[in-house]
């Protein structure tokens, strides 16, 4: 079994979009204007409708379409690239060890990039490092999924140095969680599908308490994920609701707002997760994504581990429950609290961008992926 392939980095292209200049000479404005003008009128348009924008601008533009590209499964004999687009892998024999293992015992290849083990103060590597090798897995035609070693940070840094070109022609499989959100986010702005679960940091704990998570990634991988039920509460809005699933670690939703990976949450079902904040702070995320309005039109919201919350000096006052709710107090779509993915040891599988049934009730919370 191959275990290294070692990415050149002098072959991968380097693409840079050339950025307008735009003169102030009266003359010229006045010449831009006269021609916006006559396009309106020759499209028939009103002055207050847009024009389709026809210039070449980042390929990550808010996906509003429900068709989703949906890689293959894997199969036997697969290839899966491991990488670490943010912070330093830990433990880095172990955790290569027990990927090889786990991998192999499911009957695939698995090949490391480059610079997995490299260490760059805060990152594993430095941002050219990280985006080649993910350049090079995202490229490569062999490799049918790439499993982000762990997060911490450092993808949001480097997400607009990648060209998804190749991935385009060789779709394959992302695997990631936390961080990996800013990933999550540009595929389905792409219009592409991804898996929300483990990293490979997390094969370093305990094996029985990461049973679901392992056995929901290979579930996941191999087309065999189907549904969830899971125990309701008592804080759950009751609803069913059917959209496609979006979403990821909190910071990072909010992190991407305004640029051209923040979501499209229109008829949407948005997952949510959290650790080590205070209520405060996520109050205040949650507040700037309800003002970008991600909560307005979404068709509802599962919310995942909100794990290790810090004390609040004063106190909040409420309970994480009531703090949600009460940002999506204007809202009438179905809440679901509870859902077994974050950050905790049990991190279930979730594909992303698949459209999905939700149905929440008191008792329990089914999740119904359709396809």
């Amino acid at each position: 079994m191959s275990t290294k392939i070692h990415n050149n980095t002098s072959n991968l292209k380097q693409n840079f979009r050339e950025i307008p200049t735009f003169t102030k000479k009266p003359f010229k404005m006045m010449l831009n204007t006269l021609m916006w003008c006559l396009l309106i009128l020759a499209q028939g348009l009103e002055p207050n409708k847009t024009l389709m924008n026809t210039s070449n601008t980042s390929s990550f533009s808010p996906n509003t379409s429900l068709e989703m590209t949906r890689p293959s499964y894997l199969k036997i004999g697969d290839t899966v690239a491991v990488v670490a687009p943010a912070g330093i892998l830990k433990q880095d024999a172990k955790v290569i060890q027990n990927t090889k293992t786990l991998l192999k015992s499911w009957g695939l290849e698995v090949v490391f990039g480059k610079h997995l083990e490299t260490k760059s103060n805060h990152f594993a590597g430095t941002d050219a490092q990280r985006s080649s090798d993910l350049q090079w897995a995202l490229d490569h035609p062999n490799i049918k999924a790439i499993w982000c070693a762990r997060g911490g940070y450092g993808t949001l840094r480097i997400i607009d140095h990648l060209d998804f070109e190749g991935f385009k022609t060789y779709p394959k499989w992302v695997v990631g969680y936390s961080d990996v959100t800013v990933l999550h986010n540009a595929l389905n702005n792409l219009g592409y599908e991804s898996l929300h679960a483990m990293m490979c940091i997390n094969l370093t704990e305990d094996t029985s308490a990461i049973k679901q998570s392992i056995e929901t990634l290979k579930a996941a991988l191999f087309g065999q994920l189907n549904s969830y039920e899971i125990e309701g509460g008592s804080a759950n809005r009751l609803g069913t609701a059917t959209g496609p699933l979006v979403g990821g670690n909190l910071s990072l939703l909010t992190a991407t707002l305004g640029s051209n990976t923040q979501l499209d949450t229109k008829g949407k079902i948005i997952f949510i997760e959290e650790i080590d904040e205070y209520k405060y702070h996520i109050d205040r995320q949650l507040q700037s994504l309800k003002r970008a309005g991600y909560f307005e039109h979404c068709a509802g919201v599962i919310i995942g581990d909100i794990s290790q919350l810090k004390i609040n000096t004063p106190a909040w006052g409420h309970s994480i429950e009531a703090l949600i709710l009460e940002v999506l107090k204007d809202t009438d779509v179905p809440v679901a609290f509870g859902f077994p993915a974050g950050h905790e040891l049990e991190n279930r599988a979730l594909y992303f961008g698949r459209m999905l049934q939700l149905d929440v009730t008191k008792l329990k919370t089914r999740v119904l992926f359709l396809n």
